[in-house]
């Protein structure tokens, strides 16, 4: 297999990270043959962002907000920034289990938290920070109330505890 597979899966118990159990979005990945890095045999550090990218768009269309949704809405999620801890090597052809979770919704922006896997063993922990964009204008803009409450079911979560830097 040349390209990376992504899919949603059913929730898995074996997340280093236990994410929080509401509006979690679980799927595999099997990174592609091209997502090697040509220096080492492993995945490249860009992949990595792809991913996190691809799995924030599929969990927000499981809730109803496809990209074709949030175009003609006229508004669209843009990442603000990244903050990635690359743990483990993951390498081509491997299956990887993901889960990802929207931790926070404030004004115009959001953190997405994501982990990414393989039997206990954290490869990726991550946490982005998107903000909400009207096409138009290119301002920032608050999403609209029912995707917040879809993405948010208990309100606010805290970070996870890969975040505590103390």
């Amino acid at each position: 297999m040349n390209t990376t597979h992504i899919e949603a899966c059913k929730p898995l118990a074996t997340s280093p990270f236990p994410p929080p159990p509401a509006a979690t979005w679980w799927g595999t990945i099997v990174p592609g043959g091209e997502t090697s890095s040509n220096a080492v045999d492993h995945v490249s550090n860009v992949e990595y962002v792809k991913w996190l990218d691809q799995v924030g768009q599929l969990h927000l269309a499981s809730l109803g907000w496809s990209g074709e949704d949030l175009l003609a809405a006229g508004a669209m999620w843009f990442v603000a920034r990244h903050e990635i801890d690359y743990r483990r090597e993951a390498h081509a052809g491997e299956e990887l289990f993901v889960a990802t979770w929207v931790r926070d919704v404030r004004r115009v922006k959001s953190w997405r938290d994501t982990v990414v896997w393989r039997q206990r063993e954290a490869v990726c922990t991550a946490s982005t920070l998107w903000v909400h964009v009207d096409l138009e204008t290119r301002r920032p803009v608050r999403p609209p109330e029912n995707m917040t409450a879809a993405l948010l079911p208990h309100g606010n979560l805290d970070a996870p505890l890969w975040r505590d830097r103390r």
